[in-house]
């Protein structure tokens, strides 16, 4: 297990620790490669990683035509969406599934608003695992569509997705499953965190300015910040760059909160943004987040509907990159920090491209849909269809 030493509770999140030095990061510099380069940073036992799909590994992208459109001439896109199932949750699963297929557990289970659902069940199929998914009654259809077409089961919760990830937790230690919820195993916090490894190596083993990034849950800027800091405490780096979290004006509870001005539930309108990978009322580590925000020196920001438009549009057109609403949201922030001072166009900066929109091949299918609202309706549903 390369040399994990324990744990930190840091904000109220659990970091795993490791023995830091130099060593734990490999020095050559291969032409392609995948997260698992960085096993000596991960909770991950000696022996061969059976987990069959090709994770991480994402390009660092110039883009030289968006330089010029932003004005910025150091910029950088870190795109996510090259992963299997086009986002950046890829990395969480596959850490989660090769933990469960080490210990022989045969079902994964989480909550979310589309891609972290996706991406856990088609990570399951690629497995072998069953995968049990909740999510609102407003995840979109497509989403659910392609849920079900990877053959997960997929439970939709009428009270939300606050209520699907209780339901989910629950269902995980009732039933002895993987839980994969975002910001609830530290495990997901450690695959993620390979992203900044990336950056780092492929800049030429120098940390960036700034990293921009969206934040719904809060687990891809936290990992961002503790992959930094962990190549600083393996004294490779000097220090952490500056991170800019961005969240969508019509749900941006932890813009308000970092504004010191709590927004009430009824401010916040998640089915109102197009970004819905971000659109989380109750960030599951929001408190982790603005503390990285706080000691990096960086920031929250909140962008209008329009702009996030904008910039999926200017992803296509300028960089050649496909991404949905929350994947393009940094590039959306970006333009919100410059305006607000908050980053130098001269800077070195990375913009987070964490997904692209997917299209379902078809409808969901009914069989594999249920709406429940217990542990008492999940068990009565996986029992009547023979799936326990």
């Amino acid at each position: 297990m390369g040399s994990m030493t324990g744990s930190a509770v840091v904000a109220g999140c659990e970091w795993l620790e490791y023995d830091y030095g130099p060593a734990l990061l490999p020095q050559d510099r291969p032409a392609s490669f995948t997260m698992w380069r960085y096993r000596d940073l991960l909770p991950l036992p000696d022996g061969e990683v059976r987990y069959p799909l090709p994770i991480g590994g994402t390009p660092l992208l110039p883009a030289p035509a968006l330089r010029r459109t932003v004005a910025a001439p150091r910029l950088w896109l870190k795109d996510e969406t090259r992963n299997p199932t086009t986002s950046n949750k890829d990395r969480a699963t596959a850490l989660v599934i090769e933990d469960g297929l080490r210990r022989g557990i045969d079902t994964i289970t989480t909550a979310s608003t589309g891609n972290a659902a996706i991406s856990t069940a088609f990570g399951a199929a690629a497995a072998g695992l069953r995968a049990v998914i909740f999510v609102s009654l407003g995840c979109r259809p497509e989403k659910v569509a392609m849920m079900t077409q990877a053959g997960a089961w997929v439970f939709q919760v009428p009270a939300g997705y606050a209520a699907a990830t209780d339901l989910s937790r629950d269902a995980a230690r009732a039933f002895g499953w993987l839980d994969r919820n975002t910001g609830a195993n530290p495990v997901t916090l450690e695959a993620k965190k390979t992203v900044a490894l990336e950056v780092w190596e492929q800049l030429g083993r120098v940390v960036p300015d700034v990293v921009v990034a969206p934040v719904g849950d809060g687990p891809t800027l936290v990992a961002l910040d503790k992959g930094f800091d962990e190549l600083v405490r393996c004294g490779l780096a000097s220090r952490r760059p500056r991170l800019i979290g961005v969240q969508a004006e019509h749900c941006q509870p932890l813009v308000q909160a970092w504004l010191g001005t709590p927004a009430a539930p009824e401010e916040l309108d998640p089915a109102a943004t197009a970004a819905d990978g971000i659109a989380v009322l109750r960030p599951a580590i929001g408190e982790a987040v603005l503390d990285a925000v706080r000691r990096d020196g960086g920031a929250m920001v909140a962008v209008a509907e329009d702009a996030l438009a904008d910039a999926v549009g200017t992803l296509a057109r300028r960089a050649g990159v496909g991404a949905e609403a929350a994947g393009a949201s940094a590039l959306a922030g970006l333009e919100a920090a410059l305006a607000q001072g908050l980053v130098d166009r001269t800077e070195t900066v990375v913009l987070l491209v964490t997904g692209r929109g997917k299209a379902a091949t078809g409808p969901a299918d009914p069989r594999r849909v249920a709406i429940v609202e217990s542990l008492d309706d999940v068990s009565r549903v996986l029992a009547d269809e023979g799936a326990r």
